[in-house]
């Protein structure tokens, strides 16, 4: 019985943090290289992942390879809009960047460091 309940509990807990984080959605990067994106932000156990849902070029909406790619993982939910410990990766140079992120209300600043080069980008709420 004990494990039952405990398992009620813990599905419980794992609904309402998937509920409660404000950073799940629909996530417009910024341009870089000609492209953006639209990033699905979502649980992954019980940390915070984004995969690409759509990619845009200059002319709208297309089919890239990209589609479907994790661009952010293992994203750690520290309270009060503070994300760290996660990893980005930028398709354009194909690089992996050690990441965290700041949410203030529709706007998400991410940001993201590999050896000495560091780089940021301010992402807006599509949904």
């Amino acid at each position: 019985m004990k494990k039952v309940i405990g398992a009620a509990v813990a599905l419980v807990m794992g609904a309402g943090f998937a509920a409660a984080d404000p950073v799940l959605g629909t996530w417009k990067t910024e341009v870089d290289d000609g492209n953006y994106a639209h990033v699905e932000m979502s649980t992954c156990g019980d940390k915070i992942c984004g995969v690409i849902a759509q990619a845009f070029n200059a002319q709208g909406p297309w089919a890239s390879d990209n589609k479907g790619k994790k661009l952010v993982w293992d994203m750690v939910a520290r309270g009060g809009g503070s994300y760290k410990s996660g990893k980005i990766w930028q398709p354009s140079t194909d690089k992996v960047f050690n990441s965290k992120m700041s949410l203030s209300g529709d706007v998400l600043n991410v940001s993201g460091c590999v050896a000495i080069i560091c780089k940021k980008q301010v992402w807006t709420r599509v949904n």
